[in-house]
């Protein structure tokens, strides 16, 4: 038996959560990128060991894993401003005594999976473009199975990268009316 729950959240309560993300957003100011990125996949590495590990969150695992990818890929060379988005989700994330502290049992990661949820939803257009990365990349790859002189590689995945970057930011400013940040 499932049960399915949903809930509307309003503008004051995106408002609280912006309220929170900027609070994290102020914390990686002062942070290594590093130490973030350590911590980060501490907390996955808990996560998966907890037992039970609720659906709503575990479903949500590999988008976690797929914006830290996004964050330490050099080639891809995520623009400053998404990746202070990211650097304050995770730390928004990796913090025990969020809004709703993480070892409450079923629901201490429910204000996580939202954070997630509607960060994802901004970045969707970065993520989109990513996966475009991602694909030319490995595809170039195997096309040339690297054989091909490293500054000819280097050259058509900036050019390409540019134009990914290029096509997010368009898409990204006609969504920015209704951003979280």
């Amino acid at each position: 038996m499932t049960l399915r729950i949903s809930f509307e959240l309003t503008d004051r309560d995106l408002a609280f959560f912006r309220k929170a993300l900027r609070q994290s957003r102020t914390a990686v100011k002062d942070a290594e990128e590093s130490e973030i990125i350590e911590a980060m996949h501490a907390v996955l590495d808990e996560i998966r060991g907890s037992e039970p590990l609720p659906d709503f969150v575990g479903k949500r695992i590999p988008e976690l894993e797929s914006l830290l990818s996004m964050l330490g890929d050099e080639e891809w060379q995520l623009p400053e401003s998404d990746r202070e988005r990211l650097l304050a989700t995770f730390v928004y994330f990796a913090d025990p005594e969020d809004i709703l502290p993480d070892d409450i049992p079923v629901i201490g990661f429910l204000d996580d999976v939202i954070i997630i949820e509607l960060v994802a939803r901004e970045l969707l257009h970065v993520r989109e473009a990513y996966d475009d990365f991602c694909r030319f990349r490995d595809e170039f790859e195997k096309r040339h199975s690297r054989k091909i002189d490293p500054i000819i590689r280097r050259d058509r995945l900036d050019r390409r990268r540019q134009q990914l970057h290029q096509r997010m930011q368009r898409r990204s400013a006609r969504q920015a009316k209704s951003s979280l940040w």
